[in-house]
């Protein structure tokens, strides 16, 4: 028999509720098999899994406003004019920028709860 680097075995008895939240947790984790989620939770006391998804689409919208107001500047500088379409542009992405904040954050609240 090869010698183990984790050599105790570990048997926990559960009911049909908690192994319903384990494997719920556990898909969730990412992990690729249960030991090394249960002896992440049992070292560092939480698995998790962080989603950054919508703050990349958020650093994207970011981006676009930015993007449009140096193009605005820059047309200012050169013309000494500004267009209406260009403001009505950046209030469209700001609109956009709002919703997906506003979203974020009442997601987040209601994880807390």
């Amino acid at each position: 028999m090869t010698k183990r680097n984790r050599p105790i075995e570990l048997h926990v008895f559960l009911n049909e509720e908690e192994n319903k939240i384990l494997e719920a947790k556990y898909n969730l984790s990412g992990k690729k098999n249960k030991s090394a989620f249960l002896r992440q939770l049992i070292l560092k006391g939480f698995v998790y899994e962080t989603d950054f998804s919508e703050l990349r689409r958020y650093n994207y919208l970011l981006s676009n406003i930015s993007g449009n107001i140096n193009q605005i500047a820059h047309r200012c500088n050169e013309t000494r004019s500004i267009y209406k379409s260009d403001i009505d542009g950046v209030k469209e992405e700001m609109k956009k920028l709002w919703q997906l904040q506003k979203s974020m954050l009442s997601e987040l609240h209601l994880e807390k709860l």
